[in-house]
């Protein structure tokens, strides 16, 4: 399997492709990235270095890509943190080729927006370009809570509620919907539900919640959960693949008192998880 990932990317630390490239990898992936910016760290440590890449240069590389001939080889296109409207442009341009080349390739989209308590983070206009043009041309899309709600235009207090959000988002568009952190009245105090809906179907999973703030973890279970499902075409089975390395990873990270994900420590969580948790249909 061959995966075109586009994202951004940070030297040290992992988020972006630095989070989303190494477990598609360990399971196996050739994957192809391509950075919308380069960084030293993630910007969390309130300084960074680095730059921000434009439109242009993300489809100089694809062009390159194209012109060695691989693009019929290419299973899917993965793309998360959009820093302006112009990479947004370049990355669904990209998908759009891809497709041409390959009619059966997917696309999964983590339309990063912004989360719960902490509002929008990213540039204005991005929001308004993932609901109308990101997610409506993407197959599977992997939101968290804060931004099924934003796409939806739906609050989410309870399951029902969820569950009809996600709906809502399919009728934009994408054919499966992965909620990659889910909190309702339905969900106990320490736990955090992760929800997946497909063909009118939908199935949650229940982890222990842990005590940690990390940046990147997104980046990982959307990569995750893309490959389960490019190879099984289940939501579930992918539900439950991508749960049960991401709460590997995370408890790593946690029992490490890491500020940074484990994502080589722990790299074995990607293929033979530690724990696994019940895929519930509801």
């Amino acid at each position: 399997m061959n995966i075109l990932s586009i994202q951004s990317h940070v030297a040290y630390g992992h988020v972006g492709n630095a989070s989303a490239v190494f477990p598609m990898q360990r399971l196996g992936v050739e994957v192809w990235p391509i950075h919308t910016v380069q960084f030293s760290n993630h910007t969390g440590y309130g300084s960074w270095r680095g730059r921000v890449f434009d439109g242009p240069a993300i489809e100089d590389l694809v062009e390159g890509i194209a012109e060695r001939g691989v693009l019929p080889r290419c299973d899917g296109v993965l793309s998360g943190y959009m820093g302006s409207a112009d990479i947004g442009n370049a990355i669904l341009a990209a998908v759009q080729r891809v497709r041409e080349a390959n009619p059966a390739a997917l696309y999964c989209c983590d339309p990063v927006i912004g989360d719960v308590g902490r509002g929008v983070f990213v540039r204005p206009g991005i929001p308004e370009f993932m609901r109308d043009q990101a997610v409506p041309a993407a197959d599977i899309i992997t939101p968290n809570q804060f931004e099924l709600e934003f796409l939806s235009g739906i609050a989410t207090p309870t399951l029902a509620a969820a569950k009809e959000a996600v709906a809502a988002v399919h009728r934009l568009g994408p054919k499966v919907v992965l909620v990659t952190s889910l909190h309702t009245t339905e969900t106990p105090g320490d736990a955090i539900d992760l929800l997946a809906g497909a063909g009118g179907r939908f199935w949650r999973v229940r982890t222990p919640k842990l005590s940690l703030n990390v940046n990147g973890a997104g980046d990982a279970i959307a990569a995750l959960f893309f490959v389960h499902y490019a190879r099984t075409r289940s939501a579930a089975e992918a539900l439950g693949a991508a749960a049960a390395s991401i709460y590997g990873l995370l408890k790593r990270t946690e029992e490490a008192g890491s500020r940074e994900i484990l994502t080589v420590a722990a790299q074995d969580e990607f293929v033979a998880p530690s724990r696994r948790f019940s895929v519930e249909s509801v």
